[in-house]
């Protein structure tokens, strides 16, 4: 899964997000993705809760397409 499909994947499933997606190990590591997210829907929770929020996003992704995933989760304030 390329990183433009992830980041459409996880804007289209998290309500008012911004993710930022890029391949965490060089151009040629299709499996290992590095994402930033931001969203409101994250106030509020713990970091593992806002984690959880984009790994739903992705669903089946993240055991099939998806070897590793560097996250980084914000609300819009931080």
């Amino acid at each position: 899964m390329s990183p433009e499909e992830v980041q459409r994947r996880i804007e289209d499933r998290l309500p008012e997000c911004d993710a930022d997606v890029t391949r965490a190990r060089g151009k040629h590591d299709d499996d290992h993705l590095a994402a930033t997210v931001v969203s409101p829907s994250f106030e509020g929770e713990t970091i593992v809760d806002q984690h959880q929020q984009v790994y739903d996003a992705l669903g089946d992704a993240m055991t099939t397409e998806i070897h590793a995933l560097e996250l980084t989760t914000k609300t819009p304030e931080e």
